[in-house]
């Protein structure tokens, strides 16, 4: 049996479980509220439950360190976007212990990330890193959390609607500096992810038969991907095969930064730039990805295949980049319009016909 004790102002308790002792405190000087704590444990234990107060020492900050240690351990893709999320949820629940983890809690945290004007998606992607914490610690043996509370998410717009007309894409080429210059066609005519463009190795490449490989488990979703050169992109790759020696021939990669002296990475600065000087507004380079998609499409490429050149897994996810235009629309009704003339000798009326009409009611 447990019983109650004092320490200075404060009533603790003390009971056992599988004859280990365990002391903790009420956090207060009634003894209504020792007794109602000690009857708690008690039960917990008699439910076969581990002891509440394992679950209060635990804090957020182990929590987050196992989760991105999983990460690194799976080798996932996604590890430097999941940092960031935890660097947010670091800044509300940093020194938590898991219990005060709560909906309430959770809500106040959405509502802090809202008026901060980040976006539903990157709210989500921060829930999604806590949940996911969460059920690790709950998974482990013994369990770091007794319970995973509900965490609510935020209603996402899944429509992707940036793209480049052709038009818009060189004019942003041209005032790209020209290292990147390659590189951008590469991804307006593949519809490849940044990562994979800049990871791009010569090993990847064969030039006499105009191929482009990604291995599996090179690419986001672990798949494998081949592709086939146009004659642009040829051109481009033996260009930057022949400027190879001059350049630190030591590094694999296809496409090099400005200094040549390692892969491309960062460059969001000149490409807001770029856009701003080639008048053409705020633009995403993944609107790029969108671009190929669209632009296989309207070529004729099978849907299926152009999803194997981008590397989409899902059609879910194809249809979202499979974006029309406003000049998409508008054909449209012209390719209606002339099928209705065609097939059944539909009378199309025209401004003069009204202007006609209203003119003979008129001298009526």
């Amino acid at each position: 049996m447990g019983c109650v004790y004092r320490r200075g102002n404060t009533l603790w308790i003390k009971y056992y479980r599988n004859g280990k002792p365990y002391s903790e405190s009420s956090q207060s000087d009634k003894m209504e509220v020792a007794k109602r704590l000690l009857k708690k444990r008690e039960g917990e234990i008699a439910q076969g439950k581990l002891p509440g107060v394992l679950f209060d020492k635990v804090k957020f900050d182990e929590l987050a360190e196992d989760f991105l240690a999983d990460y690194k351990i799976n080798q996932r893709k996604s590890l430097e976007r999941t940092e960031i999320s935890v660097e947010h949820l670091k800044k509300e629940f940093e020194g938590f212990s898991m219990p005060h983890i709560t909906t309430t809690r959770i809500r106040q945290y959405i509502e802090k990330r809202v008026a901060e004007n980040a976006s539903n998606a990157t709210v989500n992607r921060e829930l999604s890193a806590l949940k996911r914490m969460l059920n690790l610690g709950a998974q482990q043996t013994p369990p770091k959390v007794d319970r995973v509370p509900h965490i609510p998410m935020l209603k996402e717009n899944n429509v992707r609607t940036g793209f480049f007309e052709h038009g818009d894409f060189l004019a942003l080429r041209e005032n790209l500096p020209e290292h990147l210059r390659s590189f951008v066609t590469f991804a307006y005519k593949t519809g490849w992810r940044r990562s994979e463009i800049t990871g791009l190795t010569w090993n990847q490449v064969d030039l006499k038969n105009g191929i482009v490989m990604l291995n599996p488990g090179e690419t986001k979703n672990d798949d494998g991907r081949t592709v086939y050169l146009d004659t642009e992109l040829q051109a481009i790759l033996e260009h930057e095969w022949r400027a190879r020696p001059k350049r630190n021939s030591i590094l694999p990669y296809v496409f090099m930064n400005e200094k040549e002296t390692d892969q491309i990475k960062r460059f969001d600065k000149t490409w807001r730039t770029a856009c701003k000087n080639a008048k053409i507004g705020d633009r995403l380079f993944h609107d790029l990805r969108r671009t190929a998609v669209r632009n296989m499409i309207r070529s004729g490429v099978p849907e299926r295949v152009a999803m194997m050149v981008s590397g989409h897994k899902t059609r879910s996810v194809f249809e979202r980049y499979n974006i029309v235009s406003a000049d998409d629309l508008k054909l449209a009704a012209q390719r209606q319009e002339a099928y209705l003339n065609a097939q059944h000798g539909y009378k199309m009326v025209t401004i003069e016909d009204f202007e006609a009409k209203k003119e003979a009611s008129y001298i009526s």
